[in-house]
């Protein structure tokens, strides 16, 4: 099969590799889109010593089964493959199974390929009239769904149902819609980027400002480097809640004094449950994520020069579709 790996920082190369193949458990997807996410970036810039060269990426993966009883089913792929059996899987929190796998991170390839590979329970049917690559956001956008869930609930009852979210890329955009489709009517998004600015105003009817200012008792920090969070520890309200989704940098930039003394909340959020992801992809299927129709779309084997073009800023689209038979 044909698949895009990682070959070495900015190095991605475009050829054969050995087919995927399904174990017990597992079916055999034939994938038709899969998102370029903010972490696939981290691995090709050199950035993430969790995937090293060389590696498959690409996780935000939808497809068809190729075979089995389930033959001819389009899914949606959750990429967190899980134990089961843990406390943190019996509880229903398997985003914290000691023993947690997603594909695009070794033993397991990415779904920048052709087929992939994945347990059955990962998969959730698409209806008919939802569209493969509206159905490839699911994980990005239950990335989010999970943190403005963690937010929302972590919010006295008394604070209003305010939020600013720093960065308007995928995840922050998917945290502003699902804010919004959980009842949060007021949210701000701050992008320093003024065409991707343009496109959150134009297109995805998303309030956009070029630099965060002004109080929120919901702070969405979906950068991750020091400045931003040193921003959401000044903006968030006293008893208020920064939710930090962004990989961006390890350290630096949380006023912890401010925080301790203001009593405010510092929520770290990573990935999703099992029920996050479901959920999310039935308001992906009901519209109650919006029209979801932010992405670009290049073929797969045009796929180093997406990344190019991100690292270049000259993207404007938060998502980068990629099609392996475009």
């Amino acid at each position: 099969m044909k698949a895009l790996v990682y070959d070495a920082p900015e190095t991605l190369g475009f050829r054969n590799v050995p087919d995927a193949r399904a174990q017990e458990g597992d079916a055999l997807i034939r994938v038709d889109a899969v998102g370029i996410c903010g972490s696939d970036m981290h691995a090709y810039l050199g950035h993430d010593d969790r995937r090293p060269a060389p590696l498959i990426l690409g996780h935000e993966a939808a497809g068809t089964i190729v075979a089995g009883p389930r033959k001819g089913e389009r899914v949606t792929v959750n990429p967190l493959v899980t134990c089961g059996a843990c406390p943190a899987c019996l509880s229903g929190r398997e985003n914290l199974c000691p023993d947690r796998q997603i594909i695009s991170m070794p033993p397991r390839e990415g779904a920048f390929a052709q087929m992939l590979a994945m347990p059955v329970r990962n998969l959730v049917t698409v209806p008919d009239g939802v569209s493969l690559d509206k159905a490839a956001l699911a994980e990005p956008l239950a990335v989010s769904w999970h943190a403005a869930r963690l937010g929302l609930a972590a919010l006295h009852p008394a604070e209003d149902r305010r939020a600013l979210v720093i960065g308007g890329g995928a995840i922050g955009l998917a945290a502003a819609l699902a804010l919004q489709a959980m009842g949060c009517a007021d949210v701000t998004v701050a992008e320093p980027n003024a065409a991707r600015r343009a496109f959150l105003l134009d297109r995805c009817g998303v309030r956009a400002v070029a630099s965060a200012e002004g109080a929120a008792p919901l702070v969405v920090d979906a950068v991750g480097y020091a400045a931003t969070r040193a921003v959401a520890s000044s903006l968030a309200t006293p008893g208020g809640v920064i939710v930090h989704i962004g990989l961006g940098e390890d350290t630096g930039g949380l006023d912890v004094r401010r925080m301790t003394l203001q009593e405010i909340t510092f929520i770290g959020t990573y990935t999703y449950t099992a029920q996050d992801f479901r959920d999310t992809a039935v308001a992906l299927f009901e519209g109650r994520l919006g029209p979801l129709d932010w992405t670009e779309t290049r073929a797969l084997s045009e796929g180093a020069a997406a990344f190019s073009d991100i690292r270049s800023g000259r993207v404007a689209a938060p998502k980068i579709i990629l099609k392996p038979d475009a």
